[in-house]
């Protein structure tokens, strides 16, 4: 269960990757295939052309669970927050009180007790992403993407959200893929980051982020975290 983050310039296809990863887009060459970890039960990913078939299924034939987040929230405004994080159940018919209870499991992980019946009108946006990454675990997804989740938020709330993102991953241990801008943001969250080169993106450099867990707000004031920054900003040019 490992987190990932891809970086890159404008244009290299880091949101694209995500999307076929995801079935939102169809690819127009390569293959993609999802294997299982000797050590774990759940699924990695791996594909030699950077590119991911919709229908991709893991070994026994089952399509494998994947969670998006999106760099807007995406919450139905007429649903509140319980009510949206309980949508991806209510779609795979899971009983409604059953559903409900999963999701205050999540509401209690991301924080939000209190904001259950709050409409998402009434949420500040990091409260905002919050409820969309419970929706997104609330199925127990093998795989998670994150397309620059925190884009959208302010700098101080991104980098808190930086913490609760750390945090939330810890305590469910999901394989993780997201794309950022921010190399501050994937040394942070990451235990590897890929860096895309310019169109056609291919990847330029596999970074391991040697970093203890868990990793408290001061670790990016060291030393060795500017240096694993010089290389990531050297490498994407």
């Amino acid at each position: 269960q490992e987190f990932v983050c891809v970086l890159g310039p404008s244009g290299s296809g880091k949101s694209t990757l995500l999307r076929i990863l995801a079935g939102l887009l169809a690819p127009t060459s390569g293959t993609f295939s999802y294997v299982v970890a000797p050590s774990a039960t759940k699924v990695i990913a791996q594909s030699a052309t950077n590119v991911v078939a919709p229908s991709a299924t893991i070994a026994g034939g089952q399509q494998p669970k994947i969670g998006m987040v999106f760099q807007q929230s995406n919450l139905m405004p007429w649903r509140t927050v319980l009510e949206n994080i309980t949508l991806p159940l209510e779609l795979e018919g899971v009983n409604g009180s059953q559903a409900r209870a999963k999701a205050q499991e999540l509401v209690d992980l991301v924080g939000l007790q209190g904001f259950e019946s709050t409409w998402p009108r009434d949420l500040s946006g990091g409260m905002a992403q919050r409820v969309a990454i419970a929706r997104a675990l609330i199925h127990d997804p093998d795989i998670l993407l994150l397309d620059e989740p925190f884009g959208s938020l302010d700098a101080l709330t991104r980098e808190r959200m930086w913490t609760e993102l750390s945090r939330i991953w810890q305590a469910r241990q999901k394989t993780v893929l997201m794309v950022t801008h921010s190399i501050s943001e994937a040394l942070f969250l990451a235990d590897r980051v890929l860096v895309l080169t310019q169109r056609p993106g291919s990847i330029k450099l596999d970074l391991k982020v040697d970093l203890p867990r868990p990793r408290p707000e001061e670790i990016r004031y060291t030393a060795h975290f500017g240096e694993l920054a010089r290389k990531l900003k050297e490498a994407i040019g």
